[in-house]
Formats: structure tokens, sequence, C-alpha cells
């Protein structure tokens, strides 16, 4: 008697298949592993420093020996940069520091000296100037306050500082990163390569063999899966290990990120699958990907807070698929949450999932 042939035993060769020539693409390692890497090394550079700061200059006519002077000096936010005035001026034409600081002293009430800060700026440097002018002002309050001998205050501040895990930017850069690995590699890599399958007919002379057709492309995709999961993971060692990423519950933390990279790579596998169908050429597919990634990238909070974009659009910012995985894997890693905390994150995701097959199950295309 014949043995019967087995659909699984085809489907996990085409698999492993997929898996071979996917780490043997050049490309596919690229995109997928050392471009982000690159990326996490860069902004985990810019990142190490110690946190707000504005540049400012002071006029070679500054009144340096009064008390104005030396307190604007000892604030620790402010970082002086020592020039010429012509270097200086340049420097904030450029928008380089956030103002040139001119201390002149004036004839006061009484014959006592009193002491004008002028701020010179540009247009360039109109960001930071609110914040300068605070702090600035917090300074003359304290030299008034003690010029004029008061010593009973009738407010202060005080302050504690709770326990907490300490917070540092790779915390925020690094999930962005993984899903901009993700969707790219994912979109990309499906959609020329089933395109490629079909335009070489190699999914024709598959579909002629016993294999079912859900087999070929259940092979095909755990194949890719497999791979996109094993970068997720040297992505997160490597960020955990070199910079200090926070796994707030440690190994669990770990495998409900890759279970939520999981769910990220089947929506984005999705769109690979109607984009090879209905792209004519490969020429289009860099188009059709680009115009469902691109807007993601920027508006999904990957490089920086989705709460910079416009009150406006904040409703369509939340419903996209990168921005539920981004939001999931930040409240995973750094806040400690598990996947039954991020239930509307998942659900956007599954919801897209379910969109997203129903229509490439009706594009998808053998020939």
């Amino acid at each position: 008697m014949d043995k019967q042939y087995s659909q699984w035993q085809a489907m996990w060769a085409i698999c492993r298949a997929s898996l071979t020539s996917v780490f043997k693409s050049p490309q596919a390692v690229f995109f997928s592993l050392f471009f982000p890497i690159v990326l996490i090394v860069v902004f985990g550079a810019l990142t190490g420093g110690g946190g707000y700061s504005l540049d400012v200059g002071f006029e070679s006519r500054t009144d340096t020996t009064n008390a104005v002077y030396q307190a604007i000096t000892r604030v620790p936010v402010l970082h002086i940069v020592r020039a010429n005035d012509s270097n200086l001026l340049d420097r904030l034409r450029k928008g380089r520091i956030t103002a040139l600081i001119d201390i002149s002293q004036k004839e006061g009430s009484a014959g006592k000296p009193q002491y004008d800060v002028h701020l010179k700026t540009t247009s360039a440097s109109q960001r930071d100037l609110p914040g300068l002018q605070a702090i600035l002002g917090s300074v003359i309050n304290m030299v008034n306050t003690q010029a004029a001998g008061v010593t009973e205050k009738y407010a202060t501040v005080s302050s504690e500082q709770l326990p907490g895990r300490p917070y540092s930017m790779i915390d925020f850069y690094l999930p962005g990163l993984l899903g901009f690995s993700l969707i790219g590699a994912s979109v990309f890599g499906v959609a020329f390569v089933f395109f490629t399958l079909r335009e070489t007919l190699v999914l024709k002379r598959m579909y002629s063999t016993p294999v079912k057709r859900g087999m070929i492309v259940l092979g095909e995709g755990i194949g890719r899966l497999l791979f996109q999961l094993a970068t997720a993971a040297v992505l997160v060692l490597f960020g955990t290990i070199c910079y200090h990423f926070t796994l707030a519950n440690g190994v669990i933390t770990f495998l409900e990120l890759m279970a939520l990279s999981l769910v990220g790579l089947l929506v984005f596998m999705g769109f690979g699958f109607i984009i090879s169908s209905v792209a004519k050429n490969q020429n289009v597919i860099p188009i059709y990907a680009n115009l469902f990634m691109f807007p993601q990238y920027f508006l999904s909070g990957t490089f920086f807070s989705k709460t910079l974009m416009p009150q406006s659009i904040q409703w369509l910012v939340n419903i996209l698929p990168l921005t539920a995985l981004n939001d999931a894997m930040r409240k995973v890693s750094f806040e400690g949450a598990h996947l039954w905390n991020v239930g509307h994150e998942l659900l956007i995701l599954v919801i897209w999932c379910i969109v997203i097959f129903t229509i490439a199950v009706k594009v998808f295309r053998w020939e």
C-alpha cells in the first residue's frame, strides 16, 4: 500500500526552504537586522546626555561683577558658550544658541544700582526662548529677594522622589525601531517573494503538486515569521545588553514582546500578500509598500511621540496598526504591563488582521 502523502511534512519542507533562502539573502539580513542595529547605536549614542539644556552666550560688554551674572552662570541647565561677539552673533543667527545676554548697570532709586538683563534673540531660537525667560525670571526673583534682605519666605518648593525604574530614551526608541524593522521586512519581503514566485511560475508548478494551496502559503509564511522573530529577539537582546533597555519583568517581558511581534507580523505580512497580488510589475511594489509604511513611520510614534501630531488627526493616528504595536510594546517593556493589560492595542491589531486577510484571500493570485 502506498504511503499516504503528508501535507504537514510538505509544509515544513517548504518552511525550511523559505527560512534557508531568507537567511542567505544579504538584503533581508541587512534591512531586518543590520540597519535597525545601526539606528539603535545612533539613537543610543544621542540619548546618553544629561537631559534638558539651553545654550546661551554673554556679550563682551556684560557686567560680570554683579550677583545677577553669578547667579545665572550657576544655573545647571544653562550651558554658557564662550566666544567673541562676532562668533556668538553668527551662532545666534544660525539657531545654535538660544540668546545673547547683556547685563548692564543703571541708576536705581535712592542712588542704589539696578541691573537690566537684556536678551538678544532671532526667529531661529524662538522655540527655547520661553523656557529661558522662565529660568531668568526665577533667577532674578531670587536675587531681588536676597538684595531686599527678605529672610522669611511666603512660599517654598519641596520635592520627593518616588521609587521607580530609571527611564532612558532607548526605552522609547527601541520599541519604535523594532516596529520599524518588522513592518518594513514583512511588507517588502512577502510582496517581492510571492510576486517573484508567481512571475517565475514557481507557484503554478507547486500548485500542480499534491500539496494543498493553503499549505504552500502557510509554509512560506511560517518561514518568514520565524526569520523576523529571530531578528526581533536579536534587536531586543542587543538593546538590553548594550544600552540597558528596560525589560520590566525580565524573561516574561521578553516573551510578551515576541508575542506582540508575532501579531504585528501577521498584520504586516497580510499587506505584503495584497501588494504581491495587485502589483502588475516589480517596479510598483515599492510604491504600494511605501504608501502603506511611510505615513506610519512618522505618525505612529516610531521616532518621536505621537502626541506631537495635530489634535485633528489623533483619531487616525490611534487606529493605525503600527501605533497599536508601538504603544503595546512600550507599555509591556517599561511600564511592566502584560498582554491582558494591552487589550485595546491588541484588539486594533486583530481587527486589522481580520480585515487585511479577508482582502488578501479575495485578491490573491496563483498565476
